[in-house]
C-alpha cells in the first residue's frame, strides 16, 4: 500500500532539503508501524506505547522543544511535519498535539526555570506527557464562560471546576489547567494557566464513552478544592490570554496535520484500489466518475498543506497575530479536505469500504472530529468573517 506524496514538498522554496528529510524519515518509520499496527492497539484498548517509545528516540516527539531542554531546536514546522507524515502512514499519535505542541510551547514560551528544567526534557524525551484541559460542559467555544476558578490560599491556589473531552488524561504526568483568576484592579476573571500533576488530591477523572476509534481516551476532569503551590502557575498571571492563545494556535496547527495525514491515508488506498480494481474492461480508476472526485481531494489538501505551512511558519516566526489567522484558516482547510478525502475514499471502494479489512470505515468519525475539535468550522467562520473581513459580530 502506497500514500499520496505530497509534491509541494518537493519544492524547495515551500519546505527546504531539510524538511524534506525529516519528512522521509518519519514516514519510513511509519510504515514499520502502519495501520494494522494502530487498529490492533485500538481493539486492545492499549497505546500506541512502541511507536511512542521509537518516535521519541529518534528525536520526534520534541522537535519542537529548545536544545538546552533536550528538544531538537526546531519548531511547529518541524513537529506538524511529523504529526502529518505519520497519520499518512496511518498510525497517527494524537498526544503530539497536546504535550509538546500545546503544553511544551506554554512551557518553553512562558514557564520558570525551574518548570522548563522539570517538564521540557521529559516531554522531549518522551517519558512524560501532559494533557491540556479547557473545554467544560457549559462554556463550549466560549472561553468567556469558563467556570474552572482559582483563588488564592496564602502562598498557593485553590481550584474548583469542571472540564470535559480532555485527551489522554489516565496516560498523562499532569494536565495544563486553564482556569480564571480574579482581576484585583477591575474585579473581572482573568485566564491562567496551571500545571496540576496528575495525583494531586481533588483532582478526578472519569472516561467518557467514545464512538471514536482512537488510543486517546477522552475525560471528564472534576476539580474540587485541588490546593496547589505558587510555582503550579504558568507565567505572568496578568499575561494568561497571550499565554492562553501561544497554546491554541499550535493547537489549531497540529490539528491541520492530524487532518493532512489522515487525508493522504485515505486517499492513498482509495488511489490504490481504484488502480487495481476491475470490474469491466478497465480498472475502475480510468472512469472519471471516480478519477475526478480522487483528483478534487487530492488538490482540497495540498491547498490545506499550504496553508498549515504558512500558519506553521508565522507561529515560529513569533508572529503570533497572523500565525492565529492563519492557524484557524489552516485548521479549516485541512479538515474539510479530510472529510471530503474520507468519504470519496469510503464511496471508491464501494462495500469494501465499510469493511474491516481496509480500515476506512473507522475514518468517517475520526475525520468529523477535526471539524468539531478543538474549535468548530462555525466558529472559525466567525472569526475570519470579523476578524478578517471586518465584518460585524453577532455575539
Amino acid at each position: 500500500m502506497s500514500t499520496v506524496p505530497s509534491k509541494a514538498a518537493s519544492n524547495p522554496v515551500i519546505e527546504s532539503e531539510e524538511h524534506r528529510a525529516l519528512r522521509a524519515a518519519v514516514a519510513a518509520l511509519g510504515k514499520r508501524y502502519g495501520r494494522e499496527y494502530f487498529a490492533r492497539v485500538v481493539a486492545d484498548g492499549e497505546h500506541p506505547d512502541e511507536l511512542w517509545a521509537e518516535a521519541a528516540k529518534s528525536g520526534y516527539l520534541g522537535v519542537n522543544l529548545p536544545e538546552e531542554y533536550g528538544g531538537g531546536g526546531g519548531g511547529i514546522v518541524e513537529l506538524s511535519l511529523v504529526l502529518e507524515e505519520l497519520g499518512a502512514a496511518g498510525c497517527p499519535l494524537l498526544m503530539l498535539v497536546v504535550s509538546p505542541a500545546i503544553c511544551g510551547t506554554v512551557i518553553a514560551r512562558f514557564g520558570t526555570e525551574e518548570q522548563k528544567r522539570t517538564w521540557l526534557p521529559g516531554l522531549a524525551d518522551g517519558s512524560r506527557t501532559m494533557a491540556f484541559g479547557i473545554t467544560e460542559p457549559d462554556a463550549g467555544s466560549n472561553s468567556h464562560r469558563i467556570t474552572t476558578t482559582a483563588r488564592r490560599d496564602g502562598g498557593g491556589w485553590i481550584l474548583n471546576g469542571r472540564k470535559v473531552f480532555i485527551s489522554g488524561v489516565d496516560i498523562a504526568d499532569a494536565t495544563l489547567i486553564v482556569g480564571r483568576t480574579e482581576d484585583a484592579r477591575t474585579g473581572k476573571l482573568k485566564p491562567c494557566l496551571f500545571i496540576v500533576p496528575r495525583d494531586t488530591p481533588g483532582f478526578g477523572r472519569s472516561p467518557i464513552p467514545m464512538e471514536l476509534a482512537a488510543p486517546e481516551k477522552q475525560f471528564e476532569l472534576t476539580l474540587d478544592e485541588v490546593r496547589l503551590p505558587a510555582g503550579a502557575l504558568v507565567g505572568d498571571e496578568d499575561a494568561g490570554l497571550l499565554q492562553l492563545f501561544a497554546g491554541l494556535n499550535p493547537e489549531r496547527i497540529m490539528t491541520a496535520a492530524f487532518a493532512l495525514g489522515m487525508g493522504r491515508y485515505a486517499l492513498g488506498r482509495a488511489v490504490d484500489y481504484a488502480r487495481t480494481r476491475q470490474v469491466w474492461k478497465e480498472p475502475i480508476g480510468a472512469h472519471q466518475a471516480l478519477a475526478h472526485p480522487l483528483a478534487q481531494s487530492h488538490i482540497e489538501l495540498e491547498l490545506a498543506g499550504l496553508m498549515m505551512r504558512k500558519a506553521a511558519l508565522l507561529y515560529d516566526a513569533g508572529d503570533d497575530l497572523a500565525a492565529g489567522e492563519a492557524a484557524n484558516m489552516a485548521k479549516y482547510a485541512a479538515a474539510e479536505a479530510a472529510v471530503h478525502a474520507v468519504d470519496q475514499a469510503v464511496h471508491t471502494l464501494g462495500g469494501n469500504g465499510l469493511t474491516r479489512e481496509y480500515g476506512l470505515a473507522s475514518l468517517i468519525t475520526a475525520a468529523r472530529v477535526a471539524r468539531i475539535a478543538p474549535v468548530s468550522r462555525e466558529m472559525i467562520l466567525n472569526f475570519v468573517s470579523h476578524r478578517s473581513l471586518g465584518l460585524p459580530r453577532s455575539y
